[in-house]
Parts: structure tokens; C-alpha cells; sequence
């Protein structure tokens, strides 16, 4: 099972920060290979620079389905409105803070 770090507050990935019915996914930060609900959790968590994915790396699994616990990739995640595999809601509000996360730009650092 993979483990979801960060102040969650059910066992589909939603947190203190971030907890409607659709807010099921975490994401693998590329600096410490580690899932967060969000950016809030991994801030309070860690004390590194936050590193976003850079555009060629987006076919990497790093998306989890809170749902079904299957990874997706950032490509995958990114032209989805559900997950693929369960069918599950991803909050389409996420798209807000897509820059927090990935990023079209090599080696770009939050």
C-alpha cells in the first residue's frame, strides 16, 4: 500500500486543508518522492524547496486515486475528470493549483 503523508483526515487521501467528496488524490512531490493531499500538507511537513514536475517528466506515475489506490500518470491526471480506472470525481477546483505542481518549464522551483 503506498503511504499518503500530510494531516489526512480518511483513508481517500482528502486532508485538513482539503476535504469535499471529490478531493481523492495525492500527489508524489518530484523533490522528495513523497504522496501529499496538497501543497499545504507537504509545506507543513517538510523543510526542502518544493520542486514541481517539469513537462518531460508528466508520463511518470504520480497521481493516486484516493478511490482505488491505482497511480496515474501527470499525463493522465492532467486530461481527466475522473480517475480512469474507478471512475471516481477528481475536483475539477485542483486545476487552481496546478502550477504549485507541475510545471512546463525544466528544473523550475516553487
Amino acid at each position: 500500500m503506498i503511504k499518503v503523508y500530510g494531516r489526512t483526515v480518511d483513508d481517500e487521501t482528502r486532508c485538513i486543508h482539503y476535504h469535499k467528496d471529490e478531493d481523492i488524490i495525492a500527489i508524489k512531490f518530484k523533490c522528495c518522492n513523497k504522496y501529499y493531499p496538497c501543497y499545504q500538507c507537504h509545506s507543513e511537513a517538510e523543510s526542502h524547496v518544493t520542486v514541481t514536475w517539469p513537462e518531460s517528466e508528466w508520463d511518470t506515475k504520480a497521481i493516486l486515486c484516493g478511490h482505488c489506490k491505482e497511480e496515474l500518470t501527470i499525463n493522465e491526471y492532467l486530461v481527466s475528470t475522473h480517475c480512469p480506472h474507478c471512475h471516481a470525481l477528481f475536483n475539477p477546483r485542483c486545476s487552481k493549483h496546478y502550477h504549485l505542481y507541475f510545471n512546463r518549464e525544466e528544473g523550475h522551483e516553487q
